[in-house]
Formats: C-alpha cells, structure tokens, sequence
C-alpha cells in the first residue's frame, strides 16, 4: 500500500424515507409508532405506547437505577468558585489527573516511544468525532470542527489511512467533516464505507456499491434489518420528549440520541423513564449510555471494534505485524476500540479526556487541541522518517 496516496472519498447518501400519514392513538402519535413486529405480522388495535406513570417498588428501583446511571455516565464538573480556596481545588485536581497520568501517559509526552514502535509499520488511524476532532457542545447541531483540525486531519490522511468512527449517522459526520480522503463508519460502526477489496464471509451483508463520486466502494450495514424498528422508536422519543425544555432525540438511522445535556437534572429521570417504557416494547433495541446522552442500539454483537476490525480487512491490514493501528477517541463507546487493540497487542488506543477515568486505552490527550498536535506530530514523524529511509 502506498501510504503517500490520498484515499478517495467513500460517502454515501441514503433516500429519506417517505412520510407516514397521522391518525389519532392515546399519545396523538401515528400508528407508525406501535410497536415493530419482528415478523412481520400486525399488531393488535389496542397494543399502545403509554406515558409512564409512577408506580410504587420496583418502578421507584428503575428510576432511581436510570437516574444513577445517568449520573455516573455524566459527570458534572463544578466551575471553581473565585474565593481563597480555588487556588487549593485546582491544586487537588492537577495531582489527581497528573497521578491518572500515571497509568495513561500523555501520547505527546510519550510520541517518542509511539513512534519507536512504528518504526517498520504501517500506521491506520481511526477516530472518533465529537470530544475528538471537535470540542463537546451544548447543541450537538453546533460540534463543527476547526478549519485548523480539518486542515490536519486532511494532512494525515496523505500519509496514513485514516477513518473517522461515529455514533453519528454517517451523512451527518461527513457534513461535519467534509474530507474526501476518509473512511467513514456512523453509528457505532454500524453503517460502514470502506474501500472496495474482497471480505471474509464473517461480513454477510457487505455489498459492492458506488460513492458520490462514482468510486466503488464496500458497503456494510449489519443492522439494516433493523430500520424500521429504529424509524418507530425515534418518532416515539419525539413525541414523548418534546415537552421536555432542553431534550434532543438525534436520529442517528442506526441507533437513536436522547440529549439531555440541556436538560434540569430534576427532568433526568423522567427522560430515562420514557425512553425505558418504551424499549420495554423493543426486546431486539437496548439502551446504553454517553456523556449526557443515551442511546438506543439494536441488540447486535456488533461495536466500534469490531467495525475497526472490518476496516482494517477492508483496508488489507489484517492479520500483518507490520500494522499498528491507533484509535483516538473519547466516550465509552470507544472503550470497544481500545478493548480490540489491547487485547489482540496489536495497536493503542488514546483516550481524549481532561479528567481522570478507567479505561482500555494506553495512552491519553486532554482535550481536541492535543489530538491535533498528536496528529502534526505523526506527519512530522512520518515526513523525517521517509527523508532518512
């Protein structure tokens, strides 16, 4: 492979589906929203999606457990009050994260190790985008990417196969991004782009299509069955959500975003609640939790690692010691890709975060303005080592 060589843009656009008629239901909401039947059979009149109503025991039990999930997947970072003891606050939080660094060096301060091990390997980078490439936002409609960071990211892919993984649906992280040169994979690696080389028969659905630009390229979607159920589910979340000041509900096509990171933390379990009613409906979805986010997934043995698995097939780097991959990222979804690399000792993972947290990365950045800066760096390197091969 010639690591020189611009990647050709890999971007697909899926048609909007068709709009679907109103009727009259408990909740005002179309008789879309029942609940999808897995057969295809249909479902009674009288099977409909209720608001929730608080029940004493074991509903009190899920709520407080939603709520306490919700929490400890978003933790809250109190601004430092500007009296004598701020000086103090910050002094305890620079040694705790200096001592987490501990474990999980900086990937700046360590470049020179990174590197070493590169020595005679082809690098493929994979990252994440929100908290990654562009800094976490109050509106998610509004995490746009630096002309800077574009500017690098761009830089790198001249000289490494590069490939942006997202819990975003593909189209949206594409428009975000707007580089030709990537690969993209949207929803958790759910609905994949990757150059058109032959696949092992793990990946049943991956077809052959064409980019907007007319390139062939592989196209994998390992949850397409599940459209229809994804589609119902968002509309719901609308509906039941849209009274809440602050809730966003992102349709991701693959998996579904309930925002509530502008949401009073008093309105927290009742989101939780709802989007719980609801699956209760959806045996084949499952909810699990970002930064102030939730996401509704389908049940599927299938990740951010296993979509960096299907990539580097796609990229002919599977199964070659003479690869390392390397995945930035930030949200505990990524911990899938930094799982993958660890266990299978093959790459590192780097974990973006400015506050101190259990991981499967190796090493860490603190925020998006060190991921460039790794990034340059890894162009710099990649530029001295070419001058002296």
């Amino acid at each position: 492979m010639d690591l020189k060589s611009n990647h050709a843009s890999p971007i697909l656009t899926d048609p909007a589906p068709a709009p679907i008629p109103m009727n009259n239901t408990r909740l005002g909401i179309h008789s879309g929203l029942l609940p999808y039947s897995p057969n295809g059979s249909a479902f009674s009149s009288t099977l409909f999606l209720t608001i929730p109503r608080r029940k004493p025991g074991i509903l009190d039990d899920v709520r407080s457990s939603l709520l306490d999930a919700m929490i400890l997947s978003s933790p809250t970072h109190n601004k430092l009050a500007k009296d004598s003891s701020t000086e103090l606050i910050a002094s305890d939080s620079d040694f705790t994260y200096r001592n987490w660094m501990l474990k999980y060096p900086s990937a700046l301060a360590s470049f020179e190790k990174i590197a070493n091990d590169a020595k005679g390997k082809r690098i493929a980078l994979f990252l994440d985008y929100d908290g990654t490439l562009s800094p976490i936002v109050d509106n998610p409609d509004h995490a746009f990417m630096s002309n800077a960071m574009r500017a690098t990211v761009r830089n790198v892919a001249k000289y490494f196969p590069t490939a942006i993984i997202s819990g975003r649906s593909r189209d949206k992280v594409y428009e975000f991004v707007g580089l030709t040169e990537l690969y993209y994979a949207g929803s958790h690696g759910m609905d994949i782009v990757g150059p058109a080389r032959p696949i092992s028969n793990n990946y049943v659905n991956c077809i052959r299509s064409t980019d907007v630009q007319g390139k062939e390229v592989n196209l994998f979607q390992p949850a397409s069955e599940f459209l229809p159920m994804i589609d119902e589910v968002f509309r719901s979340l609308v509906a039941v959500t849209e009274d809440i000041v602050g809730a966003k509900v992102e349709n991701n096509r693959f998996c579904i975003s309930v925002h509530y990171r502008n949401v009073d933390e008093k309105s927290w379990t009742t989101i939780g609640q709802y989007v719980h009613e609801i699956l209760k409906q959806y045996p084949r979805l499952r909810l699990t939790h970002g930064r102030k986010v939730l996401e509704v997934r389908p049940v599927l043995d299938w990740d951010k690692g296993k979509a960096v698995e299907f990539l580097l097939e796609s990229l002919g780097l599977v199964n070659c010691e003479d690869v390392l991959p390397i995945y930035v990222g930030d949200d505990r979804t990524d911990e899938d890709a930094f799982k993958v690399l660890r266990e299978g000792n093959q790459g590192y993972g780097i974990l973006v975060s400015s506050v101190p947290k259990e991981s499967n990365a190796f090493y860490s950045l603190r925020d998006p303005s060190e991921v460039m800066e790794f990034l340059k760096a890894l162009v710099i390197w990649k530029k001295t080592s070419a001058l002296y091969s």
